[in-house]
């Protein structure tokens, strides 16, 4: 049987107990004879910078190194313990984007998905929402903004500034765009470019690739849309889009918004690949302020590691059960207490309730 090493990196806030549910699910597949897993696990983010010194510790590392994927929870504790990190080794900086260069994870998939049995959580009114939402928007993520020189300065008035660069190479975007390209081509046949070109010369550079890049892919339709235009969009028709590829500061934005049209970032796992490894992880935040009370809702955990059997081990039949049981969950009349003011009659369950009524359904179908 195929044995599989996950980096465990359960992370800060509610972190720890929606990784558990993950973990539960994963055991699941695990008794069914479909793979085992080598759980390792290892310190990461603000924690583990008041534990071992560092957010990203040199035995994390390792253990990263030797794995086959990683599976991260969110990061960061609450503003008070922050402030007592130094800026350069708050989680964000110190830890996600040092682990994101070092295995040059540089596409982000965030599938914003809205079945029915999802529809209620939603803002959107149901004309809009139709029969369902299914995008799946792919961020580069080791460029742009986020990883560009930083300077903070005074200038020859004694006024205080900030610079900071936006680089891409063709390297870069043309990686992010294969990617895209291919993806489209597998789904619908249609991919979104998102970009700023009125304004941003690399955006000029990005669509210029991939315009080189368009005619060996001449049955994928390439629809470009400014940035701006496409956050109304969203909210507006959102089943217009099918793929959505775009740099890196744009893609957070838009996939939080995509959380918000969906309702909830509760709602939101996501896949960090790169050509040697991938990390995934829930694209919502740590939430200190419920951590331990068992109410945070662990979809995006489950899915997240559902979407690493996928990507990073070819399980396809095993992730897409892993959505129907969680998604089935929603259908059968409950909800976790983040959706439960959308969720009109829905019973409202615990963190480790949801995550057995998943494992429970899976147990069905495997």
């Amino acid at each position: 049987m195929k044995v599989h090493r996950i980096a465990v990196l359960a992370g800060d806030g509610i972190g720890p107990e929606i990784m558990q549910e993950a973990l539960k699910v994963l055991r699941v597949v695990e008794a069914h004879d479909r793979a085992r897993f080598e759980l390792i696990e290892a310190p990461f983010g603000a924690q583990a910078y008041f534990d071992h010194g560092h957010p990203f510790p040199e035995t994390t590392r390792a253990a990263c190194d030797a794995a086959d994927a990683i599976i991260k929870g969110p990061v960061g504790l609450s503003y008070e313990a922050t402030r007592q990190i130094p800026v350069d080794l708050q989680p964000e900086r110190g830890a996600v984007l040092p682990l994101r260069a070092r295995y040059n994870t540089y596409a982000n998939f965030r599938p914003v998905v809205l079945p029915r049995a999802l529809a209620q959580f939603s803002p959107l009114r149901p004309e809009i929402i139709g029969e369902g939402i299914d995008i799946l928007l792919i961020r580069e993520l080791v460029g742009g903004l986020y990883f560009g020189a930083k300077t903070l300065g005074t200038d020859a008035q004694g006024h205080r500034y900030v610079e900071e660069t936006l680089r891409y190479d063709e390297v870069q975007i043309k990686q992010v765009l294969k990617k895209a390209l291919a993806m489209a081509q597998r789904r619908k046949g249609v991919l979104h470019n998102i970009h700023k070109s009125n304004v941003l010369k690399s955006s000029v550079l990005w669509n210029e690739i991939l315009e080189e890049m368009a005619p060996d892919y001449p049955e994928v339709e390439i629809v470009h849309m400014l940035v701006d235009a496409a956050a109304t969009h969203l909210c507006l028709n959102p089943r217009q889009f099918d793929v959505m590829v775009m740099e890196n500061m744009f893609g957070d934005i838009l996939s939080d918004q995509g959380g918000g049209i969906i309702g909830s970032l509760g709602l939101m796992p996501s896949a960090c690949l790169g050509d040697d490894k991938a990390y995934y992880e829930p694209a919502h935040g740590s939430a200190p302020d419920i951590a331990g009370r068992n109410i945070a809702n662990p979809y995006s955990m489950i899915g997240s590691a559902a979407m690493m059997l996928e990507y990073s081990f070819g399980m396809v039949a095993e992730a897409r059960q892993i959505w129907a049981a969680m998604q089935g969950v929603f259908a059968d009349g409950f909800s976790t207490p983040d959706l439960a003011q959308l969720g009109g009659a829905a019973e409202t369950i615990s963190t480790q309730d949801f995550g057995d009524r998943v494992a429970a359904k899976l147990r069905e179908a495997l």
